[in-house]
């Protein structure tokens, strides 16, 4: 269990679910250690967040445990929008834990944002990659089949097919560089926010599948996180594995806290 996470099902305002799927890393894998270790390295945090005066503890936190894939990613994806779609009917908001970042159709699908949002250091707008369609490369390519448009901050690596479909008028593409002074206007629009790890330069966070260098400090991405949160109707924090000594995990729950005490806070 997610520490501080000790909310019942029936009750919970947010609702964590593991989704360990590791089927299309294409460098590193390991994102099926993903959710336990985010879990693990949040023991050790304050239960307290100064900045908004809120206690984890206290926002009514369901951790669901994991969802474990079999064999085909499409049946695994349609499954878990399933259970998605549940929290979400229920009124609990569903942040989910990957895995790697192909998780993330299925909350899109679930939820039906008006704007997708993604902190990652990848375009990710490929329709399929090594001749999957389901591809950890193409996860913004199927949130425009859901959302009407996706904003993409800290990408800084994708083909040139890529670049060419960012530059239409249903994608905005913020780089690194410009990233801190982004800000999120969204009007009544509802947002799905997706943060892969791999956003963050791989100096704070090595333990991701295909690190990018010239990325985001960790500092910057708890500031997109919390000025997201309060619009967001779910989250997801993926691409985390086992191949460093736990940094980028140790962002990631710091990123997942910071959603949940940013969306908490009363308006």
């Amino acid at each position: 269990m997610f520490p501080g996470a000790s909310a019942d099902r029936d009750e919970a305002s947010y609702a964590l679910v593991g989704a360990p799927l590791d089927a299309s890393t294409t460098f590193q894998p390991g994102t099926r250690f993903g959710p336990d270790r985010l879990r693990h390295v949040a023991t050790s945090f304050e239960d307290y967040d100064h900045r908004t005066g809120v206690r984890f503890s206290e926002c009514s936190v369901y951790d669901h445990g994991d969802v474990q894939p079999g064999g085909d990613t499409a049946e695994y994806l349609t499954f878990l929008s399933g259970l998605i779609r549940e929290f979400d009917a229920d009124g609990t908001v569903p942040v989910v834990l990957g895995g790697e970042h192909t998780v993330t159709v299925a909350a899109v699908r679930a939820l039906d944002p008006d704007v997708f949002v993604c902190l990652d250091a990848h375009l990710d707008l490929r329709e399929s990659y090594a001749g999957d369609p389901l591809s950890h490369a193409t996860v913004t390519h199927h949130a425009l089949e859901v959302a009407d448009r996706a904003i993409v901050l800290g990408a800084r690596s994708g083909s040139k097919g890529e670049y060419e479909r960012a530059a239409d008028a249903d994608v905005t593409l913020v780089g690194p560089e410009a990233v801190p002074s982004w800000e999120p206007s969204f009007a009544d629009e509802s947002v799905y926010l997706s943060v892969d790890i791999d956003a963050a330069d791989p100096g704070f966070a090595p333990g991701t599948g295909t690190p990018e260098p010239f990325g985001l400090d960790p500092v910057t991405m708890d500031e997109v996180v919390r000025s997201v949160a309060p619009s967001a109707v779910g989250c997801d924090i993926v691409e985390v594995n086992d191949r460093d000594n736990g940094q980028a995990a140790t962002l990631g729950a710091k990123l997942l806290r910071a959603f949940v005490y940013a969306h908490a806070l009363p308006p």
